[in-house]
């Protein structure tokens, strides 16, 4: 079956009808490596998989990306299967303000005796990280504040550029071996995201043709974009993928 990603929400934070913002990357059909952790987004992985994800990867810290880390947490730290084994790949800047949003809350159980992360593995990651024996690599994105957003590559197969303004030369860098490349888009941009203009405007037709877009405001928006004729993900939507050119290790 090989690979494939899994849209669990395409939304911006206020499209709560569209779920919020959050994939899974699969192989052979099953979940491999989620990436963000939103509220809506954790809900319908739950629904399709039947358990929490195992690992994920973050990609900042706004809410609609971890408002699901208190329910995941809960359900982590009462299975004793799985308590301390969910691993949790974060951007090392990333590592304090996920602390200050989620973790940083006297007492994570009212009777006391637990630590937030005693849930988690956390995994503190720089520029790449390997995951399954394959390597992802890991890059800025532009998105509120420098050093808080990073998307993520499987080379050869994917690009998730996570929340963005255009960035054509991390993408001539790391969208650069034919990776389909799920990019934040909506009708229109403002400071933190970007607009279907603004992506016109900053990158090549061959790059255009090879984006599905997410992180829009409604059903409405996502007609707009596919009659100007892009690829629009759709909350629940499988996409299938390259398998990845990036370096394995031997099992």
């Amino acid at each position: 079956m090989g690979w494939s990603l899994r849209f669990h929400g395409v939304g911006n934070a206020s499209a709560v009808e569209l779920g919020s913002p959050m994939a899974t990357l699969e192989r052979d059909g099953s979940p491999w490596l989620t990436i963000d952790c939103g509220g809506e987004g954790l809900t319908a992985y739950q629904a399709h998989y039947g358990e929490m994800p195992r690992a994920l990867f973050v990609t900042h810290t706004h809410l609609d990306h971890v408002a699901g880390f208190e329910r995941l947490f809960v359900a982590s730290f009462f299975d004793q299967a799985r308590r301390g084994r969910v691993r949790l790949y974060v951007p090392a800047t990333v590592v304090p303000l996920l602390h200050q949003r989620v973790g940083d809350y006297p007492n994570a159980l009212a009777e006391g005796g637990a630590n937030f992360w005693d849930a988690f593995q956390v995994v503190p990651v720089g520029a790449a990280f390997w995951h399954d024996g394959v390597r992802l690599e890991v890059f800025p994105a532009r998105h509120h504040w420098p050093e808080t957003a990073f998307g993520l590559r499987l080379r050869g197969s994917v690009v998730w550029t996570g929340d963005t303004r255009p960035i054509p030369e991390a993408l001539a860098k790391f969208a650069g071996a034919g990776e389909q490349v799920a990019h934040d888009c909506a009708l229109h941009g403002n400071p933190s995201h970007s607009g279907i203009d603004d992506l016109e405007r900053e990158y090549p037709r061959e790059l255009l043709d090879r984006c599905l877009l997410y992180h829009y405001g409604s059903h409405g928006e996502g007609e707009a974009l596919a009659a100007r004729g892009y690829r629009v993900a759709r909350p629940g939507e499988v996409v299938a993928l390259a398998d990845p050119s990036t370096p394995a290790l031997e099992s």
